[in-house]
């Protein structure tokens, strides 16, 4: 199957990152949330993150115009009915993406892959939501989508061959280099490897021992992309590396993927990074460097 129609459901951080790079590789894309102020917000970020690409000279002009040209924002979740390939990209809980997935493969077109953003929930266990759980696979992106380059292909445990190999072509057609996982395991490879060296960056915070900028200079310096634990944590949200780690904790029972109170804490007071304005950082006056608040 050729894909030409691409649907993303979620709107949020991930959500139009991955529409805006599958816009911009020439897709038809619809993206969807259910609530107007996100898709009006997501919309507003893509053309922030177009023209930001725009005044560097990585797209053209053209492809700025075609790029917009290609979107389009719906909240109504049948509308998914034509699409060749769907990307859910919502919160990382197992009952919010099953249901998303039970609605799915009701209105799909039969041959649809229905594909998850999930950053560490287990496919087989979304895919068994469906009657099709050969056709659903895991694309992992990274955030932000339009900068970061990873994408993790994740295989469930009755995910086809056919749908792999198509969602693996699909992800590097939108500018992506993939992993392939082959193995449904909670975390994948990335998470699996980097959630215990964000807890114990949150631990260490929680101690006293060092603070959000001191650990993001000591992590990031030298590296290329110049981002610490505490700002990628910020970024992507502090519920979603939360619900990550549990995720995990709950896959392997392992104690080192058990959230830190300081984090627990966080979510509490609805302290979840540059979404809410606070973080391990300010965001209220923020432009490059981050004023730090815990």
């Amino acid at each position: 199957m050729q894909i030409e129609e691409v649907f993303v459901v979620g709107a949020g951080f991930m959500g139009n990152g991955i529409a805006q790079m599958a816009a911009l590789a020439g897709y038809k894309v619809q993206m969807c949330d259910l609530e107007a102020e996100r898709l009006d917000a997501g919309m507003d970020e893509i053309e922030r993150s177009l023209g930001k690409l725009l005044s560097r000279d990585k797209i053209t002009g053209e492809q700025y115009d075609a790029t917009k040209a290609n979107l389009e924002t719906t909240p109504v979740l049948a509308d998914a009915a034509s699409a060749h390939l769907v990307v859910e990209a919502i919160p990382e809980k197992l009952d919010l993406k099953k249901d998303i997935f039970a609605r799915l493969d009701e209105v799909c077109r039969e041959e649809a892959i229905l594909a998850t953003n999930t950053s560490a929930i287990s496919i087989t266990s979304i895919a068994s939501a469906t009657e099709r759980p050969d056709r659903v696979v895991g694309t992992h992106f990274f955030g932000p989508v339009p900068v970061m380059r990873l994408c993790e292909i994740i295989s469930g445990l009755r995910t086809s061959a056919s749908t792999f190999e198509t969602a693996d072509a699909w992800a590097r057609s939108v500018g992506k280099e993939t992993v392939l996982v082959r193995r449904d395991h909670a975390g994948f490879i990335a998470n699996r490897i980097n959630i215990p060296g964000s807890l114990e960056a949150v631990r260490l915070v929680e101690e006293g021992s060092a603070t959000p900028g001191e650990i993001d200079l000591a992590v990031a310096f030298g590296a290329e992309n110049g981002i610490g634990p505490m700002l990628i944590m910020d970024n992507a949200g502090l519920d979603v590396t939360f619900n990550t780690a549990m995720a995990i904790y709950e896959d392997t029972g392992n104690p080192r993927f058990y959230p830190p109170p300081l984090l627990r804490r966080m979510l509490a007071a609805n302290v979840l990074g540059r979404k809410t304005g606070k973080g391990f950082y300010s965001y209220e006056t923020r432009v490059d460097n981050a004023e730090e608040k815990i």
